[in-house]
């Protein structure tokens, strides 16, 4: 497969039963020299759903794409124009990482 384009989830799980947030989203994921390239932009246009991506993206980039057959990757979510649009790279890092957040009330 040298070129995937199609619609996609970025799921952001808490632990390994806890799911927080999922969105759909339309990708292009194409084979490069290092591996695979890939962007792509969120489905919805309503406010609240960018928000709540821009939230998990500000805590932890780290979600898992899911695609329409099941099978997952572990990817880090670059955003851009206003976490419309976003890169997207593999990640390789620890499976259980420590975030820390506070929101002040």
């Amino acid at each position: 497969m040298d070129r995937f384009e199609g619609r996609c989830w970025l799921d952001w799980w808490a632990n390994s039963s806890t799911l927080l947030g999922s969105v759909e989203v339309a990708v292009v994921i194409a084979a490069a020299t290092a591996g695979w390239e890939a962007d792509g932009r969120l489905i919805s246009d309503i406010e609240e759903d960018r928000e709540a991506f821009a939230f998990l993206c500000d805590l932890d980039p780290v979600f898992t794409l899911r695609f329409e057959d099941g099978s997952t990757v572990t990817v880090t979510v670059h955003p851009t124009d206003g976490h419309r649009r976003f890169g997207l790279t593999e990640y390789n890092g620890p499976a259980q990482r420590l975030v820390d957040n506070r929101i002040a009330l």
